[in-house]
C-alpha cells in the first residue's frame, strides 16, 4: 500500500537522484550492492558525447548515503569537463565506495566492484583515487579490461599521480606568469594543502623552482616526512585560510573555497589539485574574480593523471603523456586570456570551451 508523505522530513525524499543540487543532465547513476563483501558504491556517468566515461574509484568514510551521491555526481561533472578542454575522446565517469578503506576495503570487495563495472559494457571505465591503489585496479583488470591505471608490470602506466602533480605545477606556472608577470617561482610562498601522492610531488617540484614552500596535512607523521625530505615549512597557524602566502594550492579534499573561507584567503593566485575547490562555482569564482585572486580551473591544471591513463587505451607513451600533460600550461593561459576579454570569472570561461568542445562533437552525431 502506498501511504501518502506528510513531514518535512520525507519530502526532501521525493527526488533522491534528480532532485540533488549537483545532478547535471546525468546520463546513468548506478547504485551497487553485494551483502557478501559490504560493497556500498554508486557509478556515476554524466556524459559520453567524446567517447566512454573514464574517472577513479574513490573509496571515503561517508557520514551518509546523500553526501556519497552527491560526490559522485560532482566528480564525475568534472570529468566531463576536464576531458573535454583537454582534447580527450572520454566522457566523465567517476565511482564512489562507501568505507574506510584502511577498514573495510578487502579484495573480494574490489573484485565484485569490477563485476559491477564489467557490467556496463565499456560505458564507464575506472581508474585509481583517493582510497584505492594500482594494486586494486591490477584485481579489477582481472575480471574487466574497463579499467586504466593498472601497474606496468602488467602493461600499464601505473599510478598517475605523478603526472597529476606534473600538470598541477604547469597550470600553477601559467597562472603564476598572468597574475605575476613570470613564471618564476623563486621566492614565492607557497601553501599546499594535502600532501597525498599527487601533493608530496608537487612540493617537490616547487623547491627544486625555488619557491618558499609551507604544507599542511591533517596526517601529522606525512607532514614531518614530507617537511624533512624537501625542507618545507609546516604550517602552525590557527587559520590556514588567512595565511600570508602568493600561492594557495588546495591539494586535499575539495570545497575548501566557501563562504567561511573566501573573505580570508591572502592568496594572489589559487592552484591546486583537489577537484571541486569552489564550494558553488557561481557564486564563489564570482568573488574570487571581484577580489583579483586568479584561480586556475581544478578540472583543467589536474588533468594530467587521465592524459596519463588514457594512453593505456589509445597507445601513446610516457614521453608524450608528459608533453600533452605540459601543454596544460599554455591551455591555462588561455583561460585566463578568454575570461578577462569575455568579462567572466575563470571557471565559467573553462566550462564554456569544454562544453563548446562536447555541442561540437554532438553536432557532427547527429548528422
Amino acid at each position: 500500500m502506498i501511504t501518502e508523505i506528510t513531514t518535512a522530513k520525507d519530502l526532501h525524499k521525493i527526488d533522491p537522484v534528480f532532485g540533488q543540487v549537483s545532478f547535471d543532465n546525468h546520463e546513468q547513476i548506478v547504485f551497487c550492492h553485494d551483502k557478501d563483501t559490504g560493497l556500498k558504491a554508486i557509478i556515476g556517468i554524466h556524459n559520453t558525447v567524446l567517447g566512454p566515461a573514464l574517472g577513479g574509484t574513490r573509496m571515503w568514510n561517508y557520514t551518509s548515503e546523500w553526501e556519497a551521491l552527491n560526490d559522485v555526481l560532482r566528480l564525475s561533472r568534472g570529468m566531463t569537463y576536464k576531458s573535454a578542454i583537454t582534447g580527450l575522446n572520454l566522457g566523465g565517469g567517476k565511482a564512489v565506495i562507501m568505507g574506510d578503506s584502511k577498514i573495510d576495503k578487502t579484495p573480494e570487495m574490489i573484485t565484485k566492484f569490477g563485476e559491477y563495472v564489467n557490467s556496463l559494457s565499456g560505458r564507464y571505465i575506472t581508474a585509481e583515487d583517493v582510497g584505492t591503489t594500482t594494486a586494486d585496479m591490477d584485481r579489477i583488470r582481472e575480471v574487466t579490461p574497463h579499467v586504466t591505471g593498472i601497474s606496468v608490470e602488467k602493461g600499464g602506466s601505473g599510478n598517475p599521480s605523478p603526472v597529476t602533480a606534473y600538470g598541477v605545477f604547469m597550470g600553477l606556472k601559467a597562472a603564476a606568469k598572468y597574475q605575476f608577470g613570470t613564471d618564476n617561482l623563486q621566492g614565492k610562498k607557497v601553501l599546499v594543502q594535502g600532501i597525498g601522492h599527487v601533493g608530496e610531488t608537487l612540493v617537490e617540484h616547487l623547491t627544486k623552482a625555488g619557491a618558499i614552500v609551507t604544507i599542511t596535512d591533517i596526517n601529522e607523521a606525512r607532514l614531518q616526512e614530507v617537511g624533512a625530505k624537501f625542507g618545507a615549512k609546516i604550517y602552525t597557524g590557527s587559520d590556514l585560510y588567512s595565511a600570508d602566502v602568493d600561492i594557495y594550492s588546495p591539494c586535499a579534499l575539495g570545497a575548501t573555497i566557501n563562504d567561511d573561507t573566501i573573505n580570508k584567503i591572502k592568496a594572489k593566485v589559487i592552484a591546486g589539485a583537489a577537484n571541486n575547490q569552489l564550494a558553488n562555482e557561481q557564486v564563489h569564482g564570482k568573488i574570487l574574480m571581484e577580489k583579483g585572486i586568479l584561480y586556475a580551473p581544478d578540472f583543467l591544471i589536474n588533468a594530467g593523471g587521465i592524459i596519463n591513463v588514457y594512453a593505456e587505451i589509445v597507445g601513446y607513451d610516457t614521453a608524450e603523456a608528459l608533453r600533452r600533460t605540459e601543454n596544460i600550461y599554455n591551455t591555462t593561459l588561455e583561460i585566463f586570456d578568454f575570461a578577462k576579454k569575455n568579462n567572466m570569472t575563470t571557471y565559467q570561461a573553462a566550462l564554456n570551451m569544454a562544453q563548446n568542445r562536447i555541442d561540437e562533437r554532438k553536432k557532427e552525431n547527429s548528422k
